[in-house]
């Protein structure tokens, strides 16, 4: 079992003949992913990697039966390639667009919610189960099947540590990355009852970042509904106070928002938290084996 993904999953491509979506599609179905077409308006009739294109997503969903989607479109049409999507069937959109604007993607969150489509993204890594299938652009040479879960807002902290995992010679069920953008489809509280479900995870990996209340607002989901072991990392600790950082979903406020209140929160609730991602893979292996999993 994992988590969103499986052995049904059938994906299109949005934007496949451009440069990012070539390239990526290729990774994907190196990783096993079925990648089943591709679409690009204008390009109906052609192939990529040795996949279908379609000049629409309903046209790719009538020949393919797929059901879940990797957008790589640009910024300014990003909308209306997910509207597309949902209007076609697509139940799992992974949205890897970065720049999307702020409006366009309260409009979406909305018309997903309505239609029944889970959003990943954006500005996200996307999401990858080892040796079930991944969609996005997380490299598949750092992913290694196993029983730890990992959700994080940051790309390249998620990266990192699940390299690191990997290299412990532990591994992952499932691996999300939320993206860190002001409005996400996925956060936090969406993703928690998905593992506490997931019988291939047994441990958690929460990857946060100073900005907004996500991680405080997770501690408190840990502490009333989920009942695995969780390891956390916080980035942000040495920022100086003012500071604007990359995200733009990292925005302090009102006393919340800071990495001393997240760890706070986090470690009241019983989560084992690194000060260094290099400290997480040995955080995991002492608190799988405490629990007999390891």
């Amino acid at each position: 079992m994992s988590v969103l993904v499986d052995a049904d999953t059938k994906l299109v491509v949005q934007g496949i003949t451009g440069h990012q979506g070539t390239v990526h599609t290729r990774q994907m179905r190196q990783f096993g992913t079925s990648v089943v077409a591709g679409s690009t308006p204008g390009k109906g009739g052609t192939s990529v990697e040795g996949v279908p294109v379609f000049d629409s997503v309903e046209e790719a969903v009538r020949a393919t039966s797929a059901n879940a989607s990797c957008i790589f479109v640009p910024a300014p049409y990003a909308k209306d390639a997910f509207v597309e999507a949902v209007d076609a069937g697509i139940r799992l959109a992974v949205i890897v667009t970065e720049h999307i604007p702020f409006h366009d993607m309260l409009t979406m969150y909305y018309y997903g919610r309505a239609n029944g489509t889970r959003i990943i993204g954006p500005n996200c890594p996307g999401i990858a189960a080892p040796g079930v299938a991944k969609i996005g652009i997380i490299p598949n040479v750092i992913l290694k099947p196993g029983r730890v879960g990992v959700i994080s807002r940051s790309g390249t902290l998620t990266y990192e540590i699940v390299n690191g995992i990997s290299e412990h010679g532990l591994g992952e069920s499932t691996c999300i990355g939320l993206g860190g953008d002001p409005v996400i489809g996925t956060d936090f509280l969406d993703a928690l009852p998905l593992f506490e479900r997931d019988e291939q995870t047994d441990l958690l990996v929460l990857v946060g970042e100073i900005g907004g209340t996500a991680e405080e607002d997770a501690a408190e989901t840990i502490r009333r509904h989920f009942s695995k072991p969780v390891v956390a990392y916080i980035a942000g600790r040495s920022a100086p106070p003012g500071k604007r950082m990359g995200h733009a979903g990292a925005i302090i406020a009102r006393g919340k928002g800071t990495a001393e209140s997240k760890i706070a929160a986090l470690r009241a609730v019983g989560a084992e938290v690194a000060r260094f991602p290099y400290e997480i893979p040995a955080l995991v292996e002492r608190m799988l084996a405490e629990r007999g999993r390891r």
